[in-house]
Order: C-alpha cells, then sequence, then structure tokens
C-alpha cells in the first residue's frame, strides 16, 4: 500500500505540493483569524507564494503562538468539532486541538500508510500498548489508522506486562505498538514467569516515545539491548499532535519516509533560513488537507536531518532521521553542545541502572549545571567511576552523577498525568 504519489518523481511531487499551497493559503486567509490577523499585519501578499521555495516569505508560526492563541487557530465553528486531542505540554502548557470529521479521516489514512510502510497489512493482529484516552491524539489515530488496514486491534493500553502477556498468549498478535524501553519489561516477566518469547506470535513493534537508531541508523544501545534478547523488527515512528502526520520507517531502517500528500516540511537554522542539503536544523512544517486546525510554517522544536538517497522500498520520498534532540532542551556543558537523548543513550549501556532522570540547573557562573540521579540495583564507588569514564569516553565530559532510590524517582519519571517517561527536567533561569 503505496500511495502513487510517494513513487512520483521528486518534480511531480514537488508540483503536487504547490498546488496543495495555494489551496492551504487561500483557506486560511479566509477562516483562520490567527492567520488573517498575521497576514494583514504584515502586509503579506498571497499571490506571491507560488512555489515551496516562497514560503521563507513567510512568517513562522511557534509553539509560543499556538499556547496563547489557541482558539484563533480554529477555522470551522464549534459544532463541526468531532475530537478534542491536546499535547503532551513536555515543553509548556498542552494546546488543544479540534478534529472534524474529514480530520479524523485524514488522520486514519495518515496512520493506514505509515502501518502499512512497516508491512502492517490484513489480516494482523496489533496489540495497542498506549492509552487511547486523556486526550491522546495518537491512541486513537493508531486505532483509526488500524481499522481503516482491516487488522484486528487489541486494545490493551499502557503498562502491566502479566496483563501484555496474557493477552499476546491469547489473541497471538503480530505486532506491538509499544514505547520501546516497556519491551524490556515484557522480556523480563516472560523470562520471571518461563514464557518462550521468541516462539510467541510477535513478530515486530511500532515503536514510540523513544530513539532506535543513532544518527548513522545503526541500532542504539536500548534497541540492541531488546533485538539481542528478542528476535523482532523494531520499527521507529516519529510524529506530533500539532502535524497529524507520522514519519514511519520502513523494513529497510534508514529514516521515517515523508507523506507528501499530508505535509510540507523544511528544516531550518537558528535565523529561520533552510539549512543546506545535509545539514541539521529545526524540523518545521505546514500541513495540508486539515481542516479544523492547520498550521503554516510550524516549528517542532526537533533538531533532524533529512535524507534523500533513494530507499529500496520504492518511495522517493525523503526520510527523516533520529531527532538529535529537542531545541529548548539543548545543553552548553564546559564547551560541549549535549542533548538528553545522547545522555540516555551512554546510561542504557548499564543493566544495573534501573532508572535515571537528568535535573539542568544554572551555575553561580550562570553557565548550566548537569545532575544526573540514577537508580541501581547495586551501589558501589566503583561503579559510580565506571558511568563517569563512560561519559567521558562517549560524549567528552563528566556530568555530576548521585545514587537516587527508585522510590524517589519512579514517582517523577512515570508520573501518571504524563503519556510517557519524563527523564529531563529543566530548572535554568533562562532556556536556551
Amino acid at each position: 500500500m503505496i500511495p502513487s504519489i510517494e513513487k512520483d518523481s521528486l518534480e511531480q511531487i514537488k508540483i503536487f505540493q504547490e498546488q496543495k499551497l495555494a489551496d492551504l493559503l487561500a483557506y486560511v486567509s479566509q477562516h483562520s483569524p490567527f492567520y488573517k490577523r498575521l497576514f494583514s499585519g504584515q502586509n503579506i501578499d498571497l499571490s506571491k507564494i507560488k512555489t515551496l521555495e516562497d514560503l521563507q516569505h513567510l512568517p513562522v508560526t511557534t509553539k509560543e503562538d499556538l499556547q496563547q492563541y489557541n482558539d484563533d487557530f480554529l477555522c470551522v465553528p464549534q459544532h463541526k468539532i468531532i475530537d478534542y486531542a491536546s499535547t503532551s505540554g513536555t515543553l509548556g502548557d498542552p494546546v488543544t486541538f479540534g478534529l472534524t470529521d474529514s480530520d479524523l479521516d485524514r488522520l486514519a489514512y495518515n496512520e493506514a500508510i505509515s502501518f502499512a510502510c512497516a508491512g502492517i497489512a490484513e489480516g494482523d493482529v496489533v496489540q495497542l500498548m498506549t492509552t487511547i484516552d486523556r486526550k491522546f491524539m495518537a491512541g486513537l489515530a493508531y486505532f483509526l489508522g488500524l481499522r481503516k488496514l482491516k487488522v484486528g486491534v487489541i486494545r490493551v493500553g499502557a503498562g502491566i506486562p502479566e496483563l501484555q502477556w496474557d493477552s499476546i498468549l491469547k489473541y497471538k498478535p503480530s505486532y506491538l505498538i509499544t514505547v520501546p524501553s516497556f519491551l524490556l519489561k515484557l522480556i523480563e516477566y516472560a523470562e520471571i514467569h518461563g514464557i518462550d518469547y521468541n516462539n510467541s506470535s510477535i513478530k515486530g513493534a511500532i515503536c514510540i516515545g523513544e530513539s532506535l537508531r543513532n544518527q548513522d541508523f545503526s541500532m542504539n544501545t536500548l534497541s540492541k539491548k531488546i533485538t539481542d534478547q528478542w528476535n523482532i523488527q523494531l520499527f521507529s515512528t516519529y510524529a506530533s499532535t500539532e502535524m497529524s502526520t507520522a514519519f514511519t520507517e520502513c523494513e529497510h531502517g534508514i529514516g521515517g519516509h515523508h507523506h507528501p500528500e499530508l505535509i510540507i516540511t523544511e528544516v531550518l537554522d537558528e535565523n529561520n533560513n533552510p539549512v543546506k542539503n545535509g545539514e541539521a536544523g529545526e524540523l518545521t512544517f505546514t500541513t495540508l488537507g486539515i481542516e479544523a486546525m492547520p498550521l503554516l510554517r510550524f516549528k517542532t522544536g526537533d533538531i533532524v536531518q533529512l535524507h534523500d538517497e533513494p530507499c529500496a522500498c520504492g518511495r522517493n520520498t525523503f526520510r527523516v532521521g533520529p531527532v538529535i534532540g529537542r531545541k529548548k532542551q539543548m545543553i552548553k556543558y564546559k564547551g560541549t553542545t549535549l542533548y538528553p537523548p545522547a545522555m540516555n543513550d551512554v546510561l542504557s549501556d548499564f543493566d544495573n541502572i534501573e532508572n535515571h532522570l537528568i535535573e539542568i540547573s544554572t551555575n553561580d557562573l550562570g553557565t548550566d549545571e548537569i545532575l544526573i540521579k540514577i537508580a541501581v540495583k547495586s551501589q558501589t564507588p566503583e561503579f559510580l567511576q565506571e558511568i563517569k569514564d563512560h561519559f567521558r569516553a562517549k560524549l567528552r565530559v563528566t556530568p555530576k552523577i548521585e545514587f537516587a532510590s527508585k522510590e524517589v524517582l519512579n514517582p517523577l519519571v512515570f508520573n501518571p498525568m504524563s503519556r510517557k517517561p519524563i527523564r529531563f527536567f529543566d530548572f535554568r533561569k533562562t532556556t536556551v
């Protein structure tokens, strides 16, 4: 199930997207209070925006804009809103998104072609191990997409390894949709309870919320830990509530494929100019085909690199590489630029570490200070030194590291009000 547009030439894809862009600009200039005000206030002549390159003449939209003017982005009357979703609020106050019936159809289409990209097909059974409540768009999107693919869905929800295994053994799903680190808990439970997980029905897992790969697409520590024990294929996916679109890996595992019928993407530098081909920058997108809350040049805050080398799967679309980090989570430490994913990966090398979190604060000199708290199975000074040496070898710097108990860390990391583990806490006086 590869949409024909994704097999077209790059020139044909560009022409298609420019036609869709013209439709979008006409729509938001008529229906969006926010963009009508923005275009009028900056005297923007939309008739001059004809190509994808012309997008640079339009201002960007930020998370702060969404938080401050949330309702002004709505392009439809309230009675047309069928579903209310909200962002997770990882980097600020959550933002509410309304979806119309048409938007839900688009969401289902997006997930259907994304799951098909990972090899899921009619006749498969998939275990959904994420929440579908709490206004979580992704959980609903997964269900709608699988239904559109005519795939069986087991809606178990998050957590509880015993319940997950009961369902796996009873219904025999072929794929799981889950946070990848939870797969380690499934393995641990299976080993304790004598479940032969390598002879189970599971062929693969669609992984959300945590990175699986290094920048060269090799498997990172987390995915190696999983696949060294469990012979299943892991697929990485990148998405957000704001874009209502997913970038999902195919079986070749070299980045999440772009769906040009759903989204226009740019990668921008600090001055909102496009980076050179192959360079990293902030992923910025323009949604296509959204009725209730379309977004124009929305800056995600995620630093990524795009890849346009041909993929053996037959799609001609570019691919989004693993997220390097979030712009607001960038840390300057002893002359080195760091992002939390790199530190998480270093800590994942140690089986002795059961849980961890990273705290960033501003020291007396006005520079960034890092404190990593770890809960371990066995506390020794030698182990602490081993971790510090590993940080120095991998990242060239050694942050402050201290032991903490699981009883202290678990409620912070696995906050019941959050949809995903929270391992980064920013207490800086001014954020970067």
